[in-house]
């Protein structure tokens, strides 16, 4: 199956929305409840999916696939995706902006309050999203992200995303001359080495932007860089944790970005994070990296049933 069929099998529930908030607009995509018969459900539960740090709203199609019942939205980040308003300030995002823009969303769509599920930097955006507006959100489901990472101290800006993110911040400078180039990058990528699918060929597909041969990743460098150092290194996410009050589960993923083990968050390093947390619970997803356990069957399977404990303790 291509990117064109997939696009085409997402038409029945799936549908797009642009989002006024400072400076633009944001791009979010709405996966609509249907009941067994197909028809909307206008009284379905709401989850709100908050993409990675260079990802967009489509990373969430697989787990969108397992909820038919649940209206699912999920916006395109500030600087991702098809999303890229002005900066409204001397910094181009961060955690507190991207928290607020979540809540314009919120608003758009007349969603009262939901169950925040964050993937990466979109846990860390859940976390202050959380604390700015903590009425607007029912429980927090963190997915390897959200909880501090083991950054060196006294790094530069740029050492701290070599660090974090390696080849992941690198390809946004790179320019591809079609499609099928993409594909071939991502395909020797040690991540997807047993888990591309259609659904992984869509959310590649839509990630570029520009005109052949001169294809990029749709996300800013700029914005990027903002929000892996105000995640790793700024004071809104510190604060935020301190005064937690969401009951919040971590779901995280026993290898790393580039397959490696252990992942961003080894065992006894999470045990002792967590001692400090009463209103976290934690459990690790088998089999998955820091990409899979969103854009892979195993990991899309254990969010689906997540999200589904978590709506029905809200």
């Amino acid at each position: 199956m291509t990117a064109r069929s997939v696009e085409h099998r997402l038409t029945d529930r799936y549908r797009t929305v642009d989002v006024p908030v400072a400076g633009g607009s944001l791009r979010v995509g709405v996966w609509d409840a249907l009941d067994a018969d197909g028809a909307p459900v206008p009284e379905a539960p709401t989850a709100l999916l908050v993409h990675g740090v260079t990802a967009s709203h489509r990373s969430w199609q697989l787990v969108a696939d397992r909820l038919p019942r649940v209206r699912l939205v999920a916006p395109d980040l500030r600087g991702r995706g098809r999303s890229h308003p002005e900066s409204p300030g001397q910094r181009p995002a961060g955690m507190a902006q991207h928290a607020d823009d979540l809540v314009r969303v919120l608003d758009h769509l007349d969603v009262d309050r939901t169950l925040l599920v964050g993937h990466s930097m979109g846990g860390f955006v859940g976390v202050v999203m959380a604390d700015r507006h903590p009425d607007r959100v029912s429980r927090l489901l963190l997915v390897d992200g959200g909880l501090p990472l083991a950054v060196p101290d006294g790094l530069t800006a740029d050492e701290v995303i070599s660090y974090v993110l390696g080849p992941t911040a690198e390809r946004l400078a790179m320019r591809f001359a079609g499609v099928e180039d993409y594909y071939d990058f991502w395909r020797r990528h040690p991540a997807f080495a047993h888990d591309w699918s259609p659904a992984l060929e869509d959310y590649l597909a839509y990630d570029l932007v520009g005109e052949e041969p001169e294809l990029r990743p749709a996300t800013s460098y700029d914005v990027m860089s903002c929000d892996t150092v105000d995640l790793n290194t700024g004071t809104a996410l510190a604060g935020a944790l301190g005064r937690l009050r969401h009951p919040t589960l971590l779901l995280t993923a026993p290898r790393g970005l580039l397959d490696e083990s252990p992942g961003l968050y080894e065992a006894d390093r999470l045990a002792a994070m967590l001692e400090g947390f009463d209103l976290i619970d934690s459990r690790e997803v088998a089999d998955v990296n820091h990409y899979t356990i969103t854009m892979g069957e195993r990991g899309a399977t254990a969010i689906a049933a997540a999200v589904e404990g978590e709506l029905a303790a809200s």
